[in-house]
C-alpha cells in the first residue's frame, strides 16, 4: 500500500476513471533496464491487426501503472505518477514507431553488441562473462560437463555393442563464448575417454557456432590444442538448421548455455479475460536526449537518425564516415554506451484479433499459447519467439539417440510471471529475459519430445535451470 496509495492520489487529480486503472507493483532486480520508476502503458480496445474478438465478460480496463518498488524508495511517488501522466509524450527522443517486443531496435542494439564484443570490452575493461554471477559462466563446470559427456558414453556404448554407433560423432554448442565451454567440454572427454577405452575422442566432432565472428576466434584460440576436432560456425542461433543442415538427424548432443535469454521476444498478456499483445517503442527521455545529442553536435530531431545509422555501420565505420562528430572509434564506442545506458521502452496492450493469427515462430500458431494464457488470473509473459525458433530447428539436428541440453534462466511454472518480473534487463549491451520453460516444455511434447527442467545441479543459490530434451520413448 505504501507503493499504491501515492498513485490513487495523483490519479485523483486527473480526469482517469478509477474504475479502469491497473496499478501493479514489480521488484526489477536488474538494476540496469529498461523501464522507469513509474511507467504508464495504455490498454487500448481495438487491434492494430484487424476487428479483435471479445470473449464476454471482459473487464475493459484504459490503462495500466506500473511501479518499480525496488526504485521507488525515497521517491514522492506522488510527484513522479503526476509528472509522467502529465508529461507522458513531451520531449521524449522516439527512436521507432509501435510495435511487437521481438521488433524493437533493442535487438538491434544486442546484435550490434555481439558483432562489436572486443569494442564494448576494451572500453569497459572487463569481458561479458565477468558480468556474470561469479564471474563466469556455469557451463564451464567440469562435474556438469562430466556429468553430460558420461551420458554420452552409455548411449554410444549401447549403440557401439549393437554395431549401430556412426564412426563419427557429432557434438553442436550454440553460444560459444570465449570458447572457455568448450575447452572445459574437450579437455574432460579426452581425460574420460582414456579412462573408458573406447577411442571416441578421435571420432569427435565438436562443432561451435556463434553469430559474432570474434566470439568465434577468441573460442577457436581457446581450443587450440583440440583443433583437429573441432569446426567453427557462423550462424543466426534461431535458424541453426540454415548453416547445419548437413547435420540433420546426426547430432548426438547440442549443448546451449545462455543464449535462448538473449534472443528477441514478444510479450503478450491476458487481462480481464481478454488477450493482448504488449507492443513496444524505445525512447530517451528528454533530458537524457539533449544531453546525447549535445555531445555529438546534432539536435535532438536528428538524434534518432545518428542513432540508427550507427546501429547499421557499426562504431568503427560510423567514426570513419562522420569523422566531424566522432574523433575516432573511442568516442563512436562512448556514444553507443551513452545511448544504450539511458535507452527505455514505452509500452502499451493491443487486444489481439485471435491467438490463430498470430504467429508464434515459423509455423507455429499462437494457439500454442492458450492453455498458459488461460491458466488462472491475470498474467502477462514472454513468447520467446527467437528461442522457440532455435529450440525447434535443433531438434531437427538432433540423432534418434540424441539430446538437447540448455543451460539458461527458465521460467518453470507459468505462475512465476504472475509474482515475479521476468525481464527484459540489461546485461552489459545484451538484452535478457527469462525463457517460458512450459512452452517450451509444451511445444517440444507436441513435437514427439519429452522436455525435462532440473535446478543446475552443480551451483547452489543460482538461477540457472538446466532443460534436457530427447525423443519421446
Amino acid at each position: 500500500m505504501t507503493s499504491l496509495a501515492p498513485v490513487v492520489e495523483a490519479l485523483r487529480d486527473t480526469s482517469a476513471d478509477l474504475g479502469k486503472v491497473r496499478l501493479v507493483c514489480d521488484w526489477v532486480q536488474y538494476k540496469s533496464n529498461f523501464r522507469e520508476a513509474v511507467d504508464v502503458r495504455p490498454i487500448l480496445h481495438g487491434s492494430t491487426d484487424g476487428p479483435a474478438i471479445v470473449p464476454l465478460g471482459v473487464r475493459d480496463d484504459a490503462v495500466e501503472i506500473a511501479v518499480d518498488v525496488r526504485r521507488s524508495a525515497g521517491m514522492s511517488i506522488e510527484e513522479v505518477t503526476a509528472a509522467v501522466l502529465r508529461e507522458r509524450e513531451d520531449a521524449r527522443v522516439l527512436l521507432e514507431d509501435w510495435g511487437p517486443g521481438s521488433r524493437s531496435c533493442i535487438w538491434e542494439f544486442n546484435a550490434r553488441y555481439w558483432k562489436d564484443l572486443d569494442l564494448w570490452e576494451k572500453a569497459t575493461g572487463r569481458g561479458y562473462e565477468q558480468a556474470l554471477p561469479g564471474g563466469e559462466s556455469d557451463a564451464r563446470n567440469r562435474d556438469t560437463a562430466r556429468d553430460v559427456i558420461g551420458d554420452l558414453f552409455e548411449v554410444w556404448d549401447a549403440l557401439a555393442d549393437g554395431d549401430a554407433l556412426p564412426e563419427e560423432l557429432y557434438v553442436v554448442e550454440l553460444g560459444v563464448g570465449n570458447g572457455g565451454q568448450a575447452k572445459v567440454f574437450l579437455d574432460e572427454f579426452r581425460a574420460l575417454d582414456a579412462e573408458h577405452g573406447r577411442n571416441y575422442y578421435r571420432r569427435l566432432r565438436y562443432l561451435m557456432c556463434d553469430y559474432s565472428q570474434h566470439v568465434l576466434d577468441l573460442a577457436r584460440e581457446a581450443v587450440s590444442e583440440h583443433r583437429a576436432q573441432v569446426s567453427t560456425f557462423a550462424l543466426d542461433a534461431t535458424t541453426p538448421c540454415a548453416s547445419l543442415g548437413f547435420m540433420k538427424y546426426k547430432v548426438f548432443l547440442v549443448y546451449v548455455s545462455n543464449v535462448y535469454d538473449n534472443l528477441p521476444t514478444d510479450e503478450v498478456a491476458q487481462l480481464g479475460g481478454r488477450t493482448y499483445c504488449v507492443q513496444t517503442r524505445a525512447y530517451l527521455d528528454g533530458t537524457s536526449g539533449a544531453e546525447i545529442a549535445a555531445s555529438a553536435g546534432c539536435t535532438t530531431d536528428e538524434l534518432p537518425a545518428l542513432v540508427h545509422r550507427l546501429l547499421r555501420l557499426g562504431p568503427e565505420l560510423l567514426a570513419e564516415a562522420d569523422p566531424a562528430r566522432f574523433a575516432g572509434v573511442e568516442e563512436a564506442v562512448s556514444f553507443w554506451r551513452t545511448v544504450w545506458d539511458a535507452l527505455r521502452l514505452d509500452e502499451r496492450y493491443v487486444p489481439l484479433a485471435g491467438l490463430d493469427l498470430y504467429d508464434l515462430a515459423p509455423s507455429m500458431s499462437g494457439e500454442l499459447l492458450r492453455p498458459l494464457l488461460e491458466s488462472g488470473a491475470d498474467i502477462r509473459m514472454h513468447v520467446n519467439n527467437g528461442a522457440m525458433a532455435s529450440f525447434v530447428d535443433s531438434l531437427r539436428l538432433l540423432h534418434p539417440f540424441g539430446r538437447l541440453v540448455c543451460h539458461d534462466l527458465f521460467v518453470t511454472d507459468v505462475q512465476a510471471y504472475r509474482s515475479n518480473f521476468r525481464g527484459p534487463g540489461k546485461y552489459e549491451g545484451s538484452v535478457v529475459n527469462w525463457v517460458n520453460g512450459p512452452l517450451l516444455a509444451h511445444v517440444g511434447r507436441r513435437s514427439g519430445f519429452d522436455v525435462h527442467y532440473a535446478p543446475f545441479a552443480r551451483r547452489t543459490g543460482g538461477n540457472i535451470i538446466t532443460m534436457t530434451a530427447q525423443v519421446r520413448d
